[in-house]
């Protein structure tokens, strides 16, 4: 398979996998968010030092990252914005609210926009405002049809929009950086497993066999996925990534509406539409200024051989 190909492939595996994610928490309705978070981040610690160990990465550049805080503090943010959205989204689903978890995802692009021009001083091309403005009257329209601001939808586009700003100051892979963050996790997480047990609360071993499995496999349900992403951004532009990433919301949108059998009254198919519009908008722009900036290289490189000929 054509390297390209391969990176496509790589990165629809990943967003199918999270898409599908959203069928696996409920499986664990037996424990709390909180539990379920907490064994999340221990066992993804468990699934990078498989992978590490795999992939024969070693373990010998992590003494210097931990000891300056100049490499140590962006990615111990990270790791508390990423348990921010890790939560967000088994709570919503948990409590049958997964198109609130759709919608988070669908405008996170437009966040992560945002915070773009805020903090890094990016300037918003016209489609960009546009698709910006949608998408806030899209939460407006959601604010009516939920008669509350879908405070959980907004929770975890936030939250990953910022991991993924902060991310920009992490100069790690995606593995290690990954690892780092699930070690930060581990001992809190690892601490409240122990209460929740001993306190006769939890119930890693008193639901049974099938359910301590599904906590244990949670960390490899987070883990693959980010290493598929990892190795399919190396491999395709970032513009291909940006189109790839609907699938997730899509797919959990789907699994909210049709599987879980949760209500959509006219209100919040205006909310979607609005948001689907403004994401038409930003994949439009995005895929021109992809091949502007190919054409431009194209240009470039014709007129450097043309020079080289000359001379």
């Amino acid at each position: 398979m054509p390297q390209p190909n391969h990176g496509v492939a790589l990165g629809a595996g990943a967003f199918l996998l999270w898409g599908l994610a959203a069928l696996y928490w409920p499986f664990l309705s037996a424990a709390e968010p909180a539990e379920i978070l907490a064994h999340r981040m221990v066992w993804s610690l468990l699934a990078m030092c498989v992978f590490l160990l795999v992939a024969g990465r070693g373990w010998a550049w992590l003494p210097a990252v931990v000891r300056s805080p100049r490499r140590f503090l962006p990615i111990a943010a990270a790791a508390a914005l990423i348990s921010l959205n890790w939560w967000g989204f088994i709570y919503s689903v948990s409590i049958s609210q997964t198109l609130q978890a759709s919608l988070a995802y669908f405008i996170n692009p437009l966040m992560s926009v945002c915070l773009g021009m805020v903090f890094f001083s990016e300037r918003l091309r016209t489609a960009q405002w546009v698709a910006v403005g949608l998408g806030a009257l899209a939460v407006v329209v959601m604010t009516v049809a939920y008669g509350s601001a879908p405070w959980l939808s907004l929770l975890m586009a936030s939250s990953f929009a910022a991991y993924g700003a902060v991310k920009k100051y992490v100069d790690l892979d995606g593995m290690r950086s990954l690892t780092v963050e699930t070690l930060i996790m581990f001992l809190p997480a690892l601490g409240f497993v122990l209460y929740l047990e001993v306190s006769g609360a939890g119930t890693m071993f008193s639901v049974s066999p099938g359910h301590t499995a599904l906590l244990v496999g949670s960390g490899f349900v987070t883990a693959v996925p980010l290493l598929l992403f990892g190795m399919a951004a190396q491999r395709v532009p970032l513009s291909i990534i940006g189109i790839l990433q609907y699938i997730a919301p899509t797919m959990i949108f789907l699994i909210g509406w049709l599987v879980q059998g949760e209500e959509m009254p006219p209100s919040r198919w205006i909310g979607f539409a609005i948001v689907w519009s403004a994401l038409c908008v930003f994949a439009f722009d995005q895929i021109r200024g992809a091949r502007s900036r190919a054409s431009a290289r194209r240009t470039e490189q014709a007129a450097q051989e043309h020079g080289a000929n000359e001379a």
